[in-house]
């Protein structure tokens, strides 16, 4: 069992929550001239949020992302709510909070290489 101690979960489980969401918008941009589809996106930030601030210790197998469709979103002209700024937008932030992940693990990794190799 992990807990919420260990990084390295912590971090594979952004990892995880941000592959999961360059799906969904993949999907939406896919879907933006699709009548009657609406998004979709991943709630993670707030769940691994909750689990940082609660006392002792969270099993991080227990936190996985959700796909959710945002229904009180306003609809264009094909009855939809995809809108490619936006989607665009979210790519962004997607790939930049992915990279700081990536990011994340190579310095965890480069210090248990330093410690290794102390002489």
């Amino acid at each position: 069992m992990s807990s919420i101690n260990n990084i390295f979960d912590v971090i594979q489980s952004g990892i995880n929550a941000e592959s999961l969401r360059q799906k969904t918008i993949a999907s939406n941009v896919a879907n933006a001239q699709t009548p009657g589809y609406r998004r979709v996106d991943v709630g993670f930030k707030e769940m691994l949020a909750k689990a940082l601030e609660s006392p002792g210790d969270t099993n991080m197998d227990d936190i996985e992302p959700e796909i959710y469709q945002t229904m009180n979103t306003p609809l264009n002209e094909k009855n939809n709510d995809v809108a490619l700024e936006v989607e665009v937008g979210e790519m962004v932030k997607n790939t930049l909070r992915h990279k700081t992940y990536i990011r994340l693990l190579q310095k965890k990794y480069q210090q248990i290489d330093l410690a290794i190799n102390v002489r």
